[in-house]
């Protein structure tokens, strides 16, 4: 596939697989962490005190948005949830950033400015 890529858009289209690869490592910690808190796990073992202890930093500046929800003794976090559409949406704002920055032919720019133009 890689073959097929011009020289123009060749980095667009790996800095486009470098965000959805972070990205998707923190999701996937991140619904570790609200799998783990809403499960119960003992946070005191190996690999529960692992997620925790490197998702906290991302989640950190949701804590406070939402009330924790208890669930028969088990905790269900919102502001994880929350957290993971945050970076979700985060990640296809830079995406959007790095095609904003794609060269364009002419003919294929007013066909956008037209379809945009409509749209609107």
């Amino acid at each position: 596939m890689d073959s097929y890529i011009s020289s123009t858009t060749k980095p667009i289209y790996h800095g486009t697989k470098i965000v959805w690869y972070i990205t998707d490592i923190l999701e996937v910690l991140i619904l570790f962490r609200v799998i783990l808190k809403l499960m119960g796990a003992n946070p005191n073992a190996g690999f529960t005190d692992f997620i925790y202890s490197v998702t906290h930093v991302f989640v950190a500046p949701f804590v406070n948005v939402f009330r924790v929800t208890y669930v028969e003794g088990n905790v269900l976090e919102w502001t994880s949830i929350l957290a993971m559409i945050v970076y979700y949406l985060l990640a296809l704002a830079i995406i959007r950033l790095f095609l904003m920055g794609k060269s364009v032919s002419t003919p294929e720019a007013a066909v956008k400015l037209d379809q945009e133009e409509n749209n609107s």
